[in-house]
């Protein structure tokens, strides 16, 4: 599918007038795929998480953020692909936008798939994603290690998609989700209030 094609909702969710959201025009894609972890204080407070998958970022919203616990899963609502610019957006979203308010990035980095099928042959990203069950590990300022999402309703059973972001067992000790008020940015070092004082 081309990429402007897979920006469509995105695109047409926005109006580039007001806001300072990337367009989306092809940034290029780098020799490893990237993560980027925003916290969003839209309507409700949620982190955004977002892997790269070929010349997009499939992304999730997470109420409550990432979690270094194995036994804490994680509710992880998808959402529109995002161009792979967005990885650097930190700022305010005006009033009456989609999305609507403050934008940090929280954490970023490289992400390496380890998705494997029943034969232990290694699976193509997308398609892991695909099929509902995908493993990578995270190499980034605050969040390390294997990392699963898996998706345990499909829009057919109503109520909407919806996955599970689970921290593998084992491995390098990693960050757990923040206090969103308290956080600051890995791009800026600023906080939400900060980013907004200095976007009004």
């Amino acid at each position: 599918m081309a990429e402007r094609d897979r920006l469509r909702d995105y695109r047409g969710k926005r109006d580039f007038d007001r806001t300072g959201e990337p367009r989306g025009r092809g940034a290029p894609a780098g020799d490893r795929p990237r993560f980027v972890v925003q916290i969003h204080d839209a309507s409700t407070m949620h982190f955004d998480f977002r892997l790269q998958v070929d010349d997009v970022l499939k992304s999730w919203s997470i109420p409550k953020g990432p979690s270094a616990d194995p036994k804490d899963k994680r509710l992880a609502v998808p959402t529109e692909d995002h161009p792979l610019e967005y990885e650097e957006f930190e700022g305010v979203i005006p009033r009456g936008e989609y999305g609507g308010g403050t934008v940090i990035v929280w954490d970023h980095g490289t992400y390496e798939p380890l998705s494997h099928d029943r034969k232990g042959r290694p699976v193509d990203f997308a398609q892991s994603l695909e099929s509902g069950h995908a493993t990578f590990r995270l190499s980034g300022s605050k969040l390390h290690g294997a990392y699963a999402l898996t998706r345990f309703r499909d829009e057919a059973d109503g109520g909407g998609e919806a996955w599970l972001l689970v921290k593998r067992a084992g491995g390098a000790r990693t960050h757990g989700a923040p206090d969103p008020h308290r956080a600051r940015s890995a791009r800026s070092g600023r906080t939400l209030a900060q980013v907004t004082s200095d976007g009004e």
